[in-house]
This record gives C-alpha cells, sequence and structure tokens, in this order.
C-alpha cells in the first residue's frame, strides 16, 4: 500500500509549508489558502472520482494533490504551481512514496493554476473543479466593507456554494449569492477563465459543467 492521505495530512513540515503559504498569501491581501480551503478541495478531489466510479487509489491521491496544491505559495505567487509540484515531489519522496504516485501527484499540482492549468489527467481534473469552486464568503478575510476589492465583493456575496456531481451527464456548482453585494457580472469578471477551466475539467472526466446563480443557469 502506498502513502495515505492521513499520513501528509499529519506530516508536521507538510502543516508548516501550508501554514506558512497562507501567511504569504494574507500579506499579499489573497483571500483564505489555509486549512480549510486545501481540505476542502482535498476532499471533493476524492469525492468526484468517486462518483464517477474511479478507484480507491485515485481518490486518494487526487486528496493527496488537493492538500499540497498550494504549498508553492510560501514561494511566491507566480508559478506557484510550478513550484509546489517541486516541493511535493521532495516531500512524498522523502516519505516514501511510490514513483508512480507521485508523478501522478505532481502533474496534478503542476497544471492546477489558470495561467498554465490543463486536465492532463483525471486526478488533475478533479483538482481543478475542486479548486476553482471553492467560493465562499468565509474565504474573505478583509473585515472592511469599504475597503472591499472586486475579488472581496464576490467572495462575500456568496452565501451558499454546493457542488453537484451526476454520474454519466454533469457536474454543476450551485452558487446562492447576494446581489447587493457583487452583481452576477461581477462573479464572471473575475472567475470566467475559472469556469471555463472547470469546464475542461469536466470534459476530461466525461462529463457536462453547468453553473447555476440563483437558481439561473448560465452555463
Amino acid at each position: 500500500m502506498g502513502i495515505t492521505f492521513e499520513q501528509v495530512m499529519q506530516d508536521e513540515v507538510v502543516k508548516t509549508y501550508i501554514q506558512k503559504a497562507d501567511e504569504t498569501l494574507i500579506a499579499l491581501g489573497y483571500t483564505e489558502h489555509s486549512f480549510a480551503h486545501v481540505t476542502r478541495v482535498a476532499q471533493l478531489a476524492g469525492q468526484i472520482l468517486l462518483t464517477l466510479g474511479y478507484s480507491e487509489r485515485e481518490a486518494e491521491l487526487a486528496c493527496i494533490a488537493g492538500y499540497l496544491h498550494d504549498i508553492g505559495n510560501v514561494v511566491n505567487r507566480v508559478d506557484h504551481a510550478q513550484s509546489g509540484a517541486v516541493m511535493a515531489f521532495r516531500i512524498l519522496d522523502r516519505m516514501g512514496a511510490e514513483p508512480e504516485d507521485i508523478a501522478t501527484i505532481i502533474t496534478a499540482i503542476g497544471n492546477h493554476d489558470e495561467s498554465t492549468a490543463f486536465p492532463v489527467n483525471p486526478i488533475a481534473a478533479a483538482l481543478i473543479i475542486a479548486d476553482k469552486t471553492d467560493v465562499r464568503y468565509t474565504r474573505v478575510r478583509n473585515q472592511d466593507f469599504a475597503t472591499f476589492d472586486i475579488h472581496d465583493r464576490v467572495n462575500y456575496s456568496v452565501k451558499e456554494s454546493e457542488v453537484i456531481i451526476e454520474k454519466g451527464s454533469h457536474i454543476e456548482l450551485q452558487l446562492t449569492i447576494e446581489t447587493k453585494m457583487c452583481s452576477v457580472m461581477d462573479y464572471f469578471e473575475i472567475f470566467l477563465n475559472r469556469m471555463i477551466l472547470c469546464r475542461k475539467a469536466s470534459e476530461k472526466l466525461g462529463l457536462d459543467f453547468r453553473l447555476m446563480i440563483n437558481g439561473q443557469r448560465l452555463i
């Protein structure tokens, strides 16, 4: 049996990198990228693959990739997917992971950021969808509404968020947003590229991608 998701979660080095990477993003004014985000991404990535009939091992590799996907932010936000993949290689190799598992995980991590992302395999596709659909008001750290930028407004406006997986049909992101805080067009201005990427990732998994906002289908 190869390395487990639980082992990765309990590793003190991993915990340190996740914490320090998020501290970097706090300084840069980004939304939350700490344990709440990476745990949510990990769990959803695994859930997507299990629901679609992939093996438990593939789902576990997706969980590991999801948990480690943002550690490269400790180096720099720019190219954090690639630096994170290299860091993950060192971590997983130290932990005694199988080379094939390492290769699958770092490929997914290295292909998750919008500027260079591509769903090259099912694990990468599941990671992309799980990461790009994590939109919620609890990710906003700025408590001063007067100084909200558009990213703050968009995330803060999302009061409910759910990903629905329909095997053989589609993956659907359902959002309930407060339009007084953010218009639907504001959402698209920030997240259109991410939604297009989710569509490509869904297609890799043999599914359509749908976006529902306040009960209206937009994609």
